[in-house]
């Protein structure tokens, strides 16, 4: 069996032995500056040359598919200077929205809010539809559910009105703690 195991070792030892190639450079200059670039790039001295010379082969060939190393880092940098830019945008856009949602909140509930509102009234149909399609709302879960943040007094007094006028019609019960839709 340890028979074996020096066969084996010696196969591998030649194995590296004729992948091996020696190269001399013509100053210590430039193997420090190669050293130094291949830790920069965070890869061994070899992969750095293999690397190199392989991208120089693929452009004397015209293999125009080929994307070098640092091509690829350049773009890299840039998709990523591209992700946060669209990002911030996103993030903008959000806002943005929020505001205009909450723009249009106030304006549907104004209605129930202006009390010389002279005019048909309309209910919102998105309390009318989460009502009928969970049946019952607790009271703290309301606002909540309507993605109504606390600081909106106004959109708060125009809901609160417009379950006033459904309890009134007869539509939901307040049954303490929650409202019930009546079918």
């Amino acid at each position: 069996m340890a028979k074996d195991f020096d066969t084996h070792s010696k196969s591998k030892t030649d194995t590296i032995k004729k992948r091996t190639i020696y190269v001399y450079l013509p100053s210590f200059q430039i193997v420090d500056k190669w050293k130094k670039l291949a830790a920069k790039a965070n890869v061994s001295i070899s992969k750095f040359v293999l690397e190199h010379v392989e991208n120089s082969l693929h452009q004397e060939e015209g293999e125009g598919d080929h994307i070098s190393r640092i091509d690829l880092i350049e773009r890299n940098k840039m998709l990523e200077e591209e992700n946060m830019e669209l990002r911030k945008r996103g993030r903008m856009l959000d806002t943005v929205v929020e505001r205009l949602e909450g723009e249009l909140r106030e304006y549907r509930v104004k209605p129930f809010v202006d009390e010389d509102f002279v005019g048909v009234r309309k209910y919102q149909s998105e309390i009318i539809e989460l009502f009928k399609s969970r049946g019952s709302i607790r009271k703290d879960d309301l606002l909540r559910l309507l993605e109504v943040k606390p600081s909106e007094t106004v959109v708060i007094k125009g809901i609160n009105k417009q379950i006033s006028g459904l309890e009134s019609y007869g539509l939901i019960k307040d049954k303490g703690a929650k409202w019930a839709w009546v079918e």
